[in-house]
């Protein structure tokens, strides 16, 4: 899945980026960044300590870092939003950390940014959504029943952005959506938010606003995280025993940059299942409701056009058990078709003939 980084001047949504995909990159560029994201997962590990594979891979986000947004700036506005376009879902940086050598965004308090962005989201869905009907309303024809249909659909919500709704929450239909996919609207896509705090925040687990921001996430179906960009800078420059060692004295056994990929990776809708053998352990990347041929295609469009069974071990059948084959004794491996719904955690080996 494609993630665009988005949010106002010096809330640390670059460094971010950085910690994410653990690239090095110039704060001051004025390029849009992309790079991918490991979903750290447990499961993956101890699937490697069972197999001692010759390769680990875990599953993936794609993130794309934009310039910064800048309040009622349509040509700016316009630029960051050209550039993530065919991102399949956001994620907002809020800046609550307190610093005297950088200066604060427009505005200061976290829930004003979370809102300022908002806001940018609806006024860009409004400028495409307006000009579309624009189009439609001025064309020198008469307009066929599809284009009769879609004008309706866009003044409706057109009205609901109007009214600063989300798109995500009008309740659209399958088709709806599916009509309005071409113009990559913003509100009708994922979104998470995650907080920068500092370090003082992050041991007393609040800053200004918190209990507002964490309500505006509830209310639209947000992922939320909060993590201190400072302190994860500094974890990254250590080794890994290091690492465990200070998350231990943390009261934790996971970054924040683990636990918001994992956050991100469960509320926009995607679900790993498992490939595992000797050569590697993988985690692949599903949406929740895909099926075994879907699953298949992932691996390989082969598997999928040869598909003919697929053979399924749930991890903690697996973990429980200690083996294949003891999963396999205990009358605990299913055989599957095609249109079996994968679940979280399946352990897959397709059957396949081409």
């Amino acid at each position: 899945m494609k993630v665009g980084i988005v949010g106002l001047s010096q809330v640390g949504k670059t460094t971010i980026f950085s910690l994410l995909t653990g690239l090095e990159v110039d704060l001051f560029s004025q390029e849009h960044q992309k790079g991918t994201a490991k979903v750290h997962d447990k499961r993956v590990d101890i699937l490697a300590k069972m197999y001692e594979p010759k390769k680990v891979t875990y599953a993936t986000l794609e993130f794309f870092d934009t310039l910064a947004l800048k309040i009622k700036d349509i040509k700016e506005r316009t630029a960051v939003f050209n550039a993530i376009q065919n991102v399949e879902a956001m994620l907002i940086v809020v800046r609550a950390f307190k610093s005297d050598s950088v200066p604060y965004p427009e505005v200061e308090k976290p829930i004003d940014q979370l809102k300022a962005t908002l806001n940018e989201f609806l006024f860009r869905d409004l400028d495409v959504v307006t000009n579309r009907i624009g189009r439609l309303e001025n064309a020198k024809r008469k307009l066929e029943p599809k284009e009769e249909i879609e004008l309706k659909l866009l003044k409706r919500i057109q009205e609901a952005l109007e009214n600063e709704q989300l798109l995500s929450k009008i309740g659209l239909t399958d088709e709806e959506k599916k009509m309005l996919g071409g113009f990559s609207l913003t509100t009708l896509k994922p979104i998470g938010v995650v907080v920068n705090v500092d370090e003082e925040q992050f041991s007393e687990k609040s800053y200004e606003t918190k209990d507002e921001v964490i309500k505006l996430c509830q209310d639209n179906g947000f992922a939320y995280v909060e993590l201190c960009g400072k302190l994860e800078m500094e974890l990254n420059a250590l080794s890994e025993e290091e690492k465990m060692e200070f998350l231990k004295e943390l009261g934790t056994d996971e970054t924040g940059i683990e636990r918001l990929s994992r956050a991100l990776y469960t509320q926009f809708g995607l679900i790993s299942f498992f490939t595992v053998g000797k050569d590697e352990v993988r985690a692949w990347t599903l949406r929740k409701g895909a099926t075994a041929v879907d699953a298949a295609g992932v691996i390989h469009s082969d598997l999928a056009r040869g598909f003919i069974r697929a053979e399924v071990i749930k991890y903690d059948d697996l973990v429980r058990l200690g083996s294949e084959k003891a999963v396999k004794d205990a009358g605990l491996m299913k055989l599957v078709g095609r249109d079996y719904i994968v679940e979280d955690g399946d352990i897959i080996t397709i059957r396949f003939n081409v």
